[in-house]
């Protein structure tokens, strides 16, 4: 029997599913598709790909905004060559977007463009401030990263958590997306213990082939929970079905609320494809997070 708490978090789930963000390319190809199978003003996130240049980024944040929906740039620190272009993007973001959420991200190369070789990097400069965004979101990774020391996760978001606070800037923590639930609660509980109360957005994979997972999943870095799209490749071959984040959503359902009262709202990595990812969307707002028939 489901409990009143149980519903009570199954609203919630639905609520945040509604309103879920999204992302897209800077090349804003994917504008149309957006606006077809999207509600205006959600968040829409985009992307900093090794080699793009910002000013695609600007147009697509500015074209966004015209669209009706809230864009939020990726900032890839070690893509930018110098702070002059990092005050350029962010004047630009701010004058022609108006851009008040960003997210910082280090890049997916291993040598700096410029002076700027993580996301705290970006921060240290002031510029956030002086250009006067509102909301800043960093990366987390619940199955940890090849570049991160485990040891210092937490302490570096008790840093970021101060120094938002020091600016009285908004800061939230976007998850990588995950195969399984358990690392995602286990490090929202590593969170807790040590009192880093940060707002978390969880991040889930869209629904797509388990191939087109596995792609993604190898190039993202992301850790065991690899192993349930293995899984799902070997019981039902690779062009047979496609995988959502039903399990990974019922497993946060299911979830105590003192494991899961961080969470404030959810990403969707639309690997299949806008449409795919608004259609699962859909259903399972409705559903209040249980899987559609």
């Amino acid at each position: 029997m489901t409990t009143a708490l149980e519903q009570a978090v199954s609203g919630d789930l639905a609520a945040m599913l509604e309103s879920a963000s999204v992302e897209i390319s800077s090349s804003g190809q994917q504008l149309a598709d957006l606006c077809d199978h999207f509600a205006q003003g959600i968040d829409v996130s985009i992307t900093f790909l090794p080699g793009d240049n910002y000013l695609h980024n600007v147009e697509t944040a500015a074209a966004l905004r015209r669209a009706c929906f809230n864009p939020v740039p990726h900032i890839a620190a070690r893509e930018i060559h110098s702070r002059a272009a990092l005050d350029d993007f962010f004047r630009r973001l701010r004058g022609e977007a108006d851009v008040a959420r960003i997210l910082l991200i280090a890049g997916d190369v291993a040598i700096a463009k410029g002076p700027f070789k993580s996301s705290r990097d970006i921060a240290t400069s002031g510029l956030i401030e002086a250009h006067g965004f509102s909301c800043v979101s960093v990366a987390g990774h619940p199955e940890g990263h090849p570049y991160l020391d485990p040891a210092q996760v937490v302490k570096a978001f008790a840093a970021w958590r101060d120094w938002a606070d020091e600016r009285q800037i908004g800061l939230d923590v976007v998850t990588q997306f995950c195969f399984e639930t358990a690392p995602i609660l286990n490090w929202l509980g590593e969170l807790k213990l040590a009192a880093v109360d940060l707002p978390v957005i969880i991040g889930l994979a869209g629904p797509a082939s388990p191939a087109t997972l596995m792609k993604f999943a190898l190039r993202c870095g992301i850790g065991n929970s690899i192993r349930a799209v293995r899984n799902q490749i070997g019981r039902y071959g690779r062009l047979l079905t496609e995988t959502g984040p039903d399990e990974i959503v019922r497993g946060i359902t299911a979830a105590p609320d003192a494991m899961t009262s961080q969470i404030r709202g959810f990403h969707l990595f639309p690997f299949g494809g806008l449409r795919k990812a608004a259609r699962w969307l859909r259903d399972h707002a409705k559903e209040g997070g249980s899987q559609n028939p």
